[in-house]
């Protein structure tokens, strides 16, 4: 068998009709620059390869990387570039299951236009952070020793993280009903500010009816599905409401509305 180098490897697999496809050309490359295309094929061993396919990670591209990779390990094998059939020590990743789509009768969700934009604000921010959290892996993942790389499974977990709030940003922003900033003045609407006094306390509380996922309690905003802002809903100055919290019965009386 003649000892030859992983970049010669490559080269002589990207001239073959088998390593002409786009796909398969960017997959052997890849695996090739991580491993160091200066190594000697009689160098490779079936656990780093385990190592590579459990960096790839999950998923429908990770699992067509690992088959690249056996296909280049098994021609290679046909060549007689190596002895030991490495391809068999390539464990194809799981593809996740595909997501169901939500139910068409999800509910939809009241917001201001002000809420609106300040979900999407969030949404580009977060999106603007996926290659940022991509190049902490790979830095990461330069330690090949998978099995104890805390940054790099502290990476993947705030990438998961990422992923997720992305999701649930884009599923309201698809069901978002927008209703107006402010109401009519006559009554309480979703997005009026509303002045009111406790009549127990007589202390005057300023709060500004939003949708659930506006509610901001630091910044008086609160829900149209908390107590207090179902009680308020649809009411005028003047009006004295009755609302249960944790500490009992709280009588409040709408000074002004904006």
């Amino acid at each position: 068998m003649n000892e030859m180098t992983l970049r010669q490897a490559l080269e002589r697999y990207l001239a073959s009709p088998e390593g002409r496809g786009e796909g398969a050309r960017s997959a052997v490359e890849a695996f090739v620059r991580w491993y160091g295309a200066d190594t000697p094929l009689s160098r490779l061993s079936p656990q780093d390869l385990a190592r590579y396919v459990e960096e790839l990670g999950s998923g429908d591209e990770a699992r067509r990387r690992a088959e690249e990779l056996k296909s280049f390990l098994s021609l290679l094998r046909r060549w007689r570039l190596i002895e030991d059939n490495l391809a068999q020590h390539v464990r194809l990743p799981r593809v996740r299951a595909p997501r169901q789509a939500p139910p068409s009768d999800l509910p939809p969700i009241e917001m201001t236009a002000e809420g609106y934009a300040a979900l999407q604000q969030e949404l580009e921010s977060l999106k603007a952070q996926r290659p940022l959290i991509a190049e902490e892996i790979r830095r990461a993942a330069l330690d090949k020793d998978f099995r104890e790389n805390a940054p790099l499974q502290a990476a993947r977990e705030k990438q998961s993280h990422l992923e997720t709030r992305i999701r649930e940003l884009e599923s309201m922003l698809r069901r978002a009903v927008i209703v107006g900033e402010r109401g009519d003045g006559q009554r309480v609407q979703l997005g009026s500010t509303v002045e009111v006094r406790n009549l127990a306390s007589g202390a005057i509380m300023r709060y500004t009816i939003v949708g659930p996922a506006e509610a901001d309690s630091k910044a008086g905003k609160i829900s149209s599905a908390s107590p207090v802002g179902r009680a308020l809903l649809d009411r005028r100055e003047g009006e004295e409401v009755e609302v249960e919290v944790p500490a009992g019965t709280l009588r409040l009386r709408i000074e002004r509305i904006e």
